[in-house]
C-alpha cells in the first residue's frame, strides 16, 4: 500500500537515526505520539453500550490503530485507513480481515488529525468509539491531558498535486492541490432549522480547536425509531447529539455555533480525511458530502498515482503555509 512504499531522503534517514531535534536540524517537521495514555469511558452512539476507551503511544511511522481487546488477542487490530471502512451509514466504520470492527472513529480521528498526533493505539473493550459530547473537545480534552511527544521521524504528509473528485447527484466532492488544508463544506437541509449553511476554513494556527473541535453530531427526531430499528442510534441522547423536530433545536442552550451543524460536517470530514494514513496538504470542498462520500473521494485520489505524491514535510514548507494562509485571510 501506498503508506509503506515511500522511501525517506538521504536526509530524513540521517534524522531518522537521530532524536526529535536531529529531525528539526535536518529541517523536517518531526512525527508526534502521545507522552503519556489516557482513558475515558463513555456510552457508543449506536451500540448504546458502555465502552472504555484507552488512547495509548505508537512509535513512528506507525499510524492510527484501533484495537480491540475484547476479542481474540491477534485478531483485534484495525488500522485507521480508508480502505479498511466498511460502513458508512451515520458513522465511519472500520474492519480488519478477522471481522473484527470498530464504529464512530470520525470525531476521535478529527482530533488526532487537528492537533497533530501522527501515531497512537487507541484501545476500545467494544465495538465503539465513545460519543461522549457528540463533538471533538472531549478528546481534544484528553490528548491534552496526555500531552504530545516529538518523535524521531519527519512527519509524512499526502501533497494533493492535480483536481480529483466525483459528483452523485446532488453531492460533489473534491480535492485540490493547495500548500495547506482547507475545508470547504456546504450543507442543504429542508429543516428550517439547518436550512443552508457554508463554512470555508484553513486548518492552521489552531484552528481545529476555536472553529471546528466543539460542533456536535445531529440528528432529527421522527428518523429515530428508523435508525434504531436499522441498529443504530440507540445511546443518542440530547446529551450527547443536537435533536432538531418542526423546524428548531430541542437541545437545552441551543447551538454552540450559529452555524454548528457545517460545523459538524467539516469536522467529520476533517477525521475521514485522516484515514488517508497521513495529514493530506490540499483543498477539500464538500457539497451535501457525508462519510460514504468522503470515503469514496480518497479511494479516488489514491487510484490515480498522478494525483497525489508523499513526501516530509520540512519545517520551512510548514512555516510558509501559515504565512501564505495569513496572507490570503487579510486580503479577503
Amino acid at each position: 500500500m501506498f503508506f509503506t512504499s515511500s522511501t525517506p531522503s538521504s536526509e530524513a534517514k540521517s534524522a531518522i537515526a537521530g532524536s526529535p531535534a536531529a529531525v528539526r536540524q535536518a529541517g523536517f517537521v518531526p512525527q508526534h505520539t502521545l507522552a503519556h495514555a489516557v482513558e475515558c469511558v463513555g456510552v457508543g452512539l449506536h451500540s448504546g453500550l458502555n465502552v472504555t476507551m484507552t488512547l495509548k503511544p505508537a512509535e513512528p511511522d506507525r499510524g492510527v490503530v484501533f484495537r480491540r481487546i475484547d476479542v481474540a488477542e491477534g485478531s483485534g487490530d484495525v488500522p485507521a485507513r480508508f480502505d479498511n471502512v466498511i460502513d458508512t451509514r451515520m458513522c465511519t466504520t472500520l474492519g480488519n480481515r478477522a471481522g473484527v470492527t470498530v464504529g464512530t472513529t470520525e470525531h476521535l480521528m478529527a482530533a488526532f488529525a487537528g492537533l497533530g498526533v501522527d501515531n497512537a493505539i487507541v484501545e476500545l473493550n467494544g465495538p465503539e468509539v465513545p460519543i461522549m459530547d457528540g463533538s471533538s473537545a472531549p478528546f481534544v480534552f484528553l490528548v491534552e491531558c496526555a500531552g504530545l511527544a516529538e518523535q524521531a521521524a519527519p512527519r509524512r504528509v499526502i501533497r494533493v498535486v492535480k483536481d480529483v473528485g466525483f459528483s452523485d447527484g446532488p453531492i460533489r466532492v473534491s480535492l485540490s492541490p493547495s500548500d495547506h488544508l482547507s475545508l470547504d463544506c456546504e450543507i442543504d437541509f429542508k429543516s428550517a432549522a439547518v436550512a443552508r449553511q457554508s463554512l470555508r476554513l484553513g486548518l492552521v494556527n489552531g484552528a481545529f480547536r476555536k472553529e471546528l473541535a466543539r460542533a456536535r453530531t445531529f440528528g432529527f427526531l421522527e428518523e429515530v425509531e428508523q435508525l434504531r430499528a436499522l441498529g443504530l442510534a440507540r445511546g443518542g441522547s440530547l446529551e450527547n447529539a443536537i435533536v432538531v423536530h418542526d423546524g428548531r433545536v430541542l437541545n437545552e442552550g441551543g447551538l454552540r455555533y450559529d452555524d454548528e451543524f457545517v460545523r459538524h460536517k467539516a469536522l467529520d470530514a476533517l477525521g475521514d480525511l485522516y484515514m488517508a494514513g497521513a495529514p493530506i496538504i490540499g483543498a477539500f470542498k464538500g457539497i451535501r458530502s457525508g462519510h460514504a462520500a468522503n470515503n469514496r473521494l480518497l479511494h479516488a485520489l489514491f487510484a490515480d498515482s498522478s494525483a497525489w505524491r508523499r513526501e516530509d514535510l520540512s519545517v520551512a514548507e510548514a512555516q510558509a503555509a501559515e504565512i501564505s494562509f495569513h496572507a490570503r485571510a487579510a486580503a479577503e
